[in-house]
């Protein structure tokens, strides 16, 4: 399944709702997998962003989906990048 590394900032409203409940965030992975993706890995970050996820959808518009939701909420911004195994790519030169 194709993998892909999502980057998100909070808002301010994003960083109130986290401070106030921090479970949102377990609860916001769910919902990626409600919308056919599934969060692997997570971290959060020190610096530009706050999280880093690793996330496998079973396409890029599955992922561009799972971005347009989070983002229409207003308490993040996200960036999605398309993450190719370093082997897959070499073989691709």
């Amino acid at each position: 399944m194709p993998t892909f590394i999502m980057l998100s900032t909070l808002t301010p409203e994003g960083v109130q709702t986290v401070k106030n409940n921090p479970q949102r965030i377990r609860e916001v992975n769910t919902e990626v997998e409600q919308l056919g993706a599934s969060v692997k890995q997570q971290w959060a970050v020190l610096g530009r962003f706050d999280f880093v996820s690793i996330v496998e959808a079973p396409d890029d518009s599955t992922m561009a989906r799972v971005s347009l939701e989070l983002g229409s909420r207003g308490t993040g911004h996200f960036e999605s990048l398309s993450a190719i195994p370093i082997d897959d790519f070499i073989a691709s030169l």
